[in-house]
């Protein structure tokens, strides 16, 4: 077996290491941001971010996922050697995220912002929430430029340019975020607006330097000849919004799930809500490290559905699902060993710490259901299939998942782990429906087993 799947391990990694560090960019903004208040401004400030970032994930993902609608396409596309036709998605999926990172930016503003008040969350962790909410939302509408370009790089295999630019653009926001919170070089501190103003910053400069980069990019140019706005068609845009729309309620009705539960743990208390925010960050690492590994299913899946090669799609699947079982053990490992360890990146609250060590163990058991759903969600899109996926994720968070939450944390009193424990059995319900739907899908394309 391992002779067998040996190059797809190896061509895999390849293309998702890149896109992995890339798609932790997202995540690593957040953590700087909770990182920064934890230390810099104590523990209501941290309930605020925690907050915050439980309600505009749901948007954020929302934007990403309806992005994620060209990246097969482009596969599928480049497959077929039909290079003209990538830069005519282009330009239909560049305006479809610039105007859906606008219509984002508008529920947050003028939706969100006012329903925060009526959460039932302390009125002092409110206060500093609102403001850092609004800077969030203006950001989104650079994020989505930014997400535009690529996903088209990634979906032709360019994924190392994204990478360098997440990288350098994390640095930029830390360096912004400590200067604006903390008030260092005479500017005044900012607190929790302080890291809002440096995560917009360096969102735009990275959309800036990414649309640049690849329009005078010479690695571009046989696919950029159809790019421009006269190629915008009703056919095309729809094509993309087929694959993206569902993809993005894919993405919200399992993060909805979290933040729900944010919700939930807020109504038992500010260092509980706090807790919540350290251990679904360091898990939103590692889950978006496999949403890389997913990515890259979803391209060589497109790159192999599009030359009708399915055998080879069917190995490379496989191998993603091996790569991804491996990382999350690992990971896993590492969440319960260092259980009291990793909650004092983020603050020196021990009754926080204590909590969040506790969320950990719990995050560790259920790191293998969230690797394995991201990445059958990754393989399936990349066949195109992604309707049933949808139904898939609705059940299993909304049905299953955030109601036994509820029930285990609230009704039966066992607190913050309760509604992890529901949380847990949503991923694997999620996990399994997913799994099999691949394999229906595999029978379906006369694969084989």
């Amino acid at each position: 077996m391992i002779s067998r799947y040996k190059p797809h391990y190896r061509s895999n990694l390849i293309l998702a290491i890149p896109v992995v560090i890339s798609q932790l960019g997202h995540t690593l903004v957040h953590m700087a941001d909770s990182v920064i208040v934890g230390h810099f401004a104590g523990t209501i400030s941290l309930a605020a971010v925690s907050l915050v970032n439980s309600i505009f994930t749901v948007m954020m993902v929302i934007g990403i996922g309806i992005s994620y609608g060209l990246t097969p396409l482009i596969a599928q596309e480049n497959g077929k050697k039909n290079y003209r036709e990538c830069g005519k998605l282009l330009s239909n999926s560049l305006l479809i995220n610039t105007l859906s990172g606008i219509i984002l930016f508008i529920i947050i503003y003028f939706g969100l912002l006012l329903t925060i008040d009526h959460l039932k969350q302390s009125p002092d962790v409110v206060a500093q929430a609102k403001p850092y909410l609004g800077l969030l939302g203006i950001s989104i509408i650079p994020l989505m430029v930014f997400m535009t370009f690529k996903q088209f790089a990634e979906g032709l295999g360019f994924t190392r340019q994204a990478m360098v630019i997440s990288i350098v653009g994390n640095v930029v926001n830390i360096i912004l975020g400590v200067i604006f919170v903390k008030g260092l070089f005479g500017i005044k501190p900012m607190g929790v607006m302080g890291v809002g103003w440096s995560t917009l910053i360096d969102r735009t400069l990275m959309a800036i330097t990414i649309g640049f980069y690849i329009v005078k990019s010479p690695n571009f140019k046989p696919y950029l000849k159809n790019f421009a706005v006269q190629r915008i068609s009703k056919l095309r845009s729809m094509k993309i919004l087929k694959i993206g729309g569902p993809v993005a309620m894919q993405y919200a009705f399992e993060v909805s799930a979290f933040s729900g539960a944010a919700i939930i743990i807020g109504t038992i208390g500010a260092a509980h809500q706090a807790a919540h925010q350290v251990a679904i960050n360091l898990a939103a690492i590692t889950y978006m490290m496999a949403s890389g590994i997913s990515a890259a299913a979803t391209i060589k899946t497109g790159n192999s559905f599009g030359r009708k090669d399915f055998n080879e799609l069917r190995l490379s699947a496989n191998s993603n699902y091996h790569i991804v079982i491996a990382f999350m053990l690992v990971t896993a490992l590492l969440f319960i060993g260092l259980n009291h360890v990793l909650p004092m990146i983020y603050t020196t609250d021990t009754t926080v710490i204590m909590i969040a060590s506790q969320l950990l163990i719990i995050a560790g058991l259920f790191q293998l259901f969230d690797g394995t759903q991201v990445v059958g969600l990754g393989i399936l899109r990349g066949i195109g299939d992604v309707n049933i996926p949808t139904v898939i994720t609705f059940i299993a968070y909304w049905i299953i998942g955030l109601p036994l939450a509820y029930v285990f944390g609230i009704t039966l009193t066992l607190g913050a782990n309760g509604v992890w424990y529901g949380l847990t059995l949503g991923l694997l319900v999620s996990s399994f429906l997913l799994f099999l739907r691949y394999r229906h899908m595999v029978k379906k394309l006369k694969l084989g087993t």
